[in-house]
């Protein structure tokens, strides 16, 4: 027998998670086009490295027209990592793969002078995640000169919440319930109890770090890197906790 076939050797597989931009297209194509021209002309930069997904499911076209919209969005420099809800005849060699089975999260909102990242009435900036990631014509864009590098959310996430601020830091002044979200392109703070899930660093921000008052947490990220609170050491469970990454694994130490 050959000796390559039995020389085992162990691949190492790790498990990561990405945020990622959903786009979801709209006929006439032209039109929506514009529209995504429009964006890119008053946010530049805005799909500059970041993973986007294009989402057709249930949108009546043929491979021709597919072929034709990746063209136009590859001319724009939007790269397309994956195709959600493509038939499978509609995939051929060259084009992006297919995907499957993302999870919803919240819109992903980029503010302006006129909208500010924290009402005035104090209300979070917070929302349902039971809706797409984006759509183009959710998002406000704005010009790389106002963009905040972080935001303080003055009230509790609440179950079922994402707080989704890809441009720096967020601090939370209060705690975040199970069931609720933190996504930071920086650092987290939490100045309450952690319960719920934060991914720090979410578009590849190595040295994000996460702070919290008390961890309970369902789910710690730090530049994809996951862990859970049950998988660290036992004593820090309920204790005012920093969190880094260092190399592929997430470190923790009380803070005194």
């Amino acid at each position: 027998m050959n000796e390559a076939l039995t020389d085992a050797r162990s691949i190492r597989i790790k498990g990561r998670s990405f945020l990622a931009v959903v786009l979801s297209p709209e006929l006439p194509f032209d039109e929506w086009i514009a529209k995504l021209d429009d964006l890119a002309m008053r946010s530049a930069g805005f799909f500059l490295e970041r993973p986007v997904v294009l989402d057709i499911t249930d949108l009546k076209i043929d491979k021709k027209q597919l072929k034709a919209l990746l063209g136009e969005l590859a001319g724009r420099n939007v790269r397309i990592m994956g195709l959600e809800g493509a038939r499978p005849s509609f995939i051929e060699p060259g084009m992006p793969p297919a995907m499957k089975g993302g999870r919803p999260a919240a819109d992903v909102d980029v503010p302006n002078r006129q909208t500010a990242l924290v009402p005035a009435d104090d209300e979070p900036l917070a929302r349902s995640s039971e809706t797409p990631i984006v759509q183009v014509a959710d998002v406000r864009p704005v010009a790389p000169s106002t963009v905040m590098p972080s935001i303080v959310i003055r009230e509790p996430v609440r179950s079922g919440q994402s707080v989704i601020f890809p441009e720096g830091d967020v601090t939370i002044v209060g705690s975040v319930a199970s069931g609720a979200e933190i996504i930071a392109g920086g650092s987290v703070h939490v100045y309450g109890a952690l319960r719920g899930r934060v991914m720090a660093g979410s578009l590849g921000n190595g040295s994000a770090r996460i702070f919290c008052r008390k961890l309970e947490a369902e789910l710690l990220s730090i530049d994809g890197i996951y862990t859970t609170a049950d998988e660290l050491s036992p004593d820090l469970q309920g204790q005012s906790v920093h969190l880094w990454l260092d190399g592929d694994e997430i470190k923790a130490q009380r803070l005194m």
